[in-house]
């Protein structure tokens, strides 16, 4: 990793910071590439259950570099991933934005990509891509209308306008609502909830979650079966149990 990712391991949680304030945390084609690499590292390293996405100095991101575009014509896209190699293939294990400052244009998709929001009461998400003759093609567009009102997301594609973390909070968008500054160690109170958790079943159960939106309902507990069935058989199941009855924490195996 250059410094244009950080990557920081606290208490089974990995950190993951766009370090690009200067650009208010752009994303060209260099930071797309460790980003992706940060989010494989998120999946293979065994001792982390969950990360956390955000940006340095103030910001998330305002999405892709337009400047770094214009010089070279290079899109901040990785094969397979999408833009910010998040869009289009998030990570296995689960991840939270840490949203302070703008999440705007493919900012705010990175942060549609993630599986909870954590914001500060000051900050703005928009999808200003229609102001610009483009559109939000890096899942504003597709996941936004499933995840508040069909109207207010309309308003946002539509319009372009910010819409600020308060609101966003009314619709259920972002989970918890802080001060500002506050948004990275709400996170990580968030995280570690999360992390305390039976590793194999919090991979499971965003699987299933994210998977099954697409299953018919006729379909769905035939397809959740084989999904599952290891998870009652696993090393960690018994171990939950055992300790539940024993009266203390279980030491997770992650089998």
């Amino acid at each position: 990793m250059s410094e244009l990712v950080k990557v920081e391991i606290i208490d089974r949680i990995q950190i993951i910071t766009v370090n690009r304030p200067q650009a208010r945390n752009a994303i060209n084609y260099e930071t797309a590439h460790e980003l992706a690499a940060a989010l494989d590292r998120l999946d293979a390293d065994d001792d982390v259950v969950i990360g956390i996405l955000t940006g340095a100095e103030g910001t998330f991101s305002s999405g892709m570099d337009l400047k770094a575009f214009a010089q070279s014509g290079q899109r901040p896209l990785v094969e397979g991933r999408g833009f910010a190699g998040l869009c289009e293939r998030p990570p296995r294990k689960p991840i939270i934005a840490a949203v302070e400052g703008y999440a705007l244009a493919g900012g705010f998709e990175m942060a549609l990509s993630c599986d909870m929001i954590v914001a500060a009461n000051n900050a703005n998400f928009g999808l200003p891509e229609v102001k610009r003759g483009i559109v939000a093609g890096a899942g504003g567009m597709l996941r936004l209308p499933s995840r508040i009102p069909y109207h207010i997301a309309m308003e946002a594609v539509l319009t372009g306008e910010m819409l600020p973390a308060a609101r966003m909070h009314g619709y259920g968008l972002v989970n918890r609502l802080v001060e500002p500054g506050q948004a990275l160690e709400a996170a990580l109170e968030l995280a570690r909830i999360v992390a305390g958790n039976g590793p194999l079943a919090v991979q499971t159960a965003k699987k299933i979650v994210t998977e099954s939106r697409d299953w018919r309902q006729a379909d769905m507990f035939d397809l959740q079966r084989p999904r599952v069935a290891h998870i009652f058989a696993s090393a960690d199941a018994k171990e939950g149990a055992t300790a539940f009855a024993e009266k203390r924490k279980p030491v997770w195996r992650g089998k």
